[in-house]
Order: structure tokens, then C-alpha cells, then sequence
């Protein structure tokens, strides 16, 4: 059993991921849209600055790259939007801790600045919370597919005991009341002369 298999197209959880990673891949696009704009030398570390952080045509690529991952993510959605967006998001964290120790050095040559550094931060948080949405509470629904997925022994018993209980005649189709699913013989499934 695959996990993706799991969740149903329709699930509340699948739209949290594809707007989730499309809304932060349209920020991440504009960004390095806008750097590319500006014509930026690839790895110029001069301190040239797009929305009140500084850049240059390599992070501008890279901003470009990953919005448009998280967007084709996002258009795909399921899954696949959430696993990208806790990786994404994972990855912008790691970026801001390793940008905090490199700023004002020669290593810096995505032109980092603390704008950046926080930037990336809260982006990451954002994009990891939509990537984790749904998946990692302690209080999980019971029809989410994830904690069916953690809990199988105790979402069997709630299928079986969901399955077990009768059907409301209104639920039936129509021509198909309790009395006309009785055979000639009064008993449920029969048909005259058997």
C-alpha cells in the first residue's frame, strides 16, 4: 500500500498542498523574475537588491527553478505537492542557517544578506507547514489517510464497524425500500418459484 494511493483527490488535505506550493512558488517566481529584470551579473556580491533583499543572477536562477518546481508541484497536487513542499521548505531552513554563518565572506556567492537569511526562514516555515499540513498532529481525523496509515489495526475495526451498521431506507435507491428487496417468499434475496 502506497501512501499516495491513500488520499483521495477530493481530500481537504490535497487542496491545502497545491495552493500551498503554488501561492509560494508564484513569490519565489516574481523574485527571481524581477532579478532577472534588472539584468544581475550572475555572482556579483555588490549588494544589488530586489525587494529589499540583496541578489544576483544566480540566486534570480535559482528563485526561478525552485518556483517553478513548486508550481508544476502544486498543478499536480496530492502527494507529490506535499513532499516537495516539506523538501522545499526543509532545504530553505538549511539554506538560512548555512547563509548566517557565511555572511560577509568569499562563500557567500549567492549575495546573501540578513534580509535573506530571514527571508529564507520564514519562507521555509511557511512552505514546510503547508508540506506538513495534515501529516505530522497528534490529533489527526480519522478519515485522514495518514493516520489510518500509523493506526491500521484501529482504522480496520472503524471500517468494519462503519460497514456493519444498516443502511437508511432513504439511502436506497428509489423502488428499492426494505419491503421490495424481499422475495415472494418474505425472505430477503428470494425469487419466485426458487
Amino acid at each position: 500500500m502506497k501512501l499516495q494511493d491513500e488520499l483521495p483527490v477530493d481530500h481537504h488535505l490535497a487542496a491545502v498542498y497545491r495552493w500551498g506550493a503554488a501561492f509560494c512558488g508564484v513569490v519565489l517566481l516574481v523574485f527571481g523574475i524581477l532579478g532577472f529584470a534588472d539584468e544581475l551579473s550572475p555572482f556579483n556580491t555588490e549588494g544589488q537588491s530586489i525587494a529589499g533583499m540583496s541578489t544576483n543572477g544566480a540566486l534570480s536562477l535559482i528563485s526561478v527553478l525552485v518556483g517553478l518546481a513548486l508550481i508544476i508541484g502544486g498543478s499536480i497536487g496530492g502527494n507529490v505537492a506535499s513532499t516537495l513542499n516539506t523538501a522545499v521548505g526543509t532545504l530553505f531552513l538549511l539554506s538560512g542557517f548555512v547563509h548566517i554563518f557565511i555572511l560577509d565572506r568569499p562563500a557567500n556567492i549567492l549575495d546573501f544578506g540578513m534580509t535573506n537569511v530571514i527571508f529564507s526562514f520564514v519562507m521555509g516555515l511557511v512552505i514546510l507547514t503547508f508540506g506538513m499540513y495534515g501529516r505530522v498532529s497528534s490529533k489527526l481525523p480519522h478519515d485522514n489517510p495518514y493516520w489510518r496509515r500509523r493506526h491500521p489495526r484501529k482504522a480496520a475495526e472503524e471500517s468494519l464497524a462503519r460497514r456493519r451498521q444498516p443502511v437508511p431506507a432513504e439511502a436506497l435507491p428509489t423502488g428499492t425500500g426494505r419491503t421490495a428487496l424481499r422475495g415472494a417468499t418474505g425472505s430477503p434475496g428470494s425469487r419466485p418459484g426458487h
